[in-house]
Order: C-alpha cells, then sequence, then structure tokens
C-alpha cells in the first residue's frame, strides 16, 4: 500500500494536488491513502521551502506546484 501526503497550509495550490492525489487513487487502482498535512512544524520535517509538496511513501516527489492526475498516477505505478 502507498501512502500519499500532501503538505500545504491549505492554499488553492495545496487544495488542488490534494483533489488530484485523491482522483489518482481513485482512477488508477492502486491501494493507498492520501493525508493533508497543514501543520507547518509536521512540514519541516520533509524540508518544505515551497508549496504544495507531494510526499509518495515518506520521499517528496513534486515541490512548489500542483501536481498532475497523471503525474500522481504515473508515481503510484512505480
Amino acid at each position: 500500500m502507498k501512502h500519499i501526503k500532501v503538505l500545504g497550509p491549505g492554499c488553492a495550490r495545496c487544495k488542488a494536488t490534494y483533489a488530484n492525489a485523491l482522483e489518482a487513487v481513485k482512477t488508477s487502482g492502486v491501494e493507498a491513502s492520501v493525508e493533508k498535512i497543514e501543520d507547518f512544524e509536521a512540514m519541516l520535517k520533509y524540508d518544505v521551502l515551497g508549496t504544495p509538496v507531494l510526499v509518495v511513501d515518506e520521499v517528496s516527489k513534486i515541490k512548489g506546484r500542483v501536481a498532475t492526475v497523471e503525474e500522481i498516477t504515473a508515481l503510484l505505478r512505480d
């Protein structure tokens, strides 16, 4: 099972990335959990300089921009 985290303070780009992550999990058929992290101290553990950040299995994959459904789906299948 994959674990996805979307790090960000709750801005529109963070919400879009979270929604895209949920859609990617739904359409990919890959078993995964999706978690939204808005706590600043928790985000610091991932060396966050810009948000949103997409983390897959504790590895930061996409930083500072909205990840598309297609990009997230590809990461889930790797």
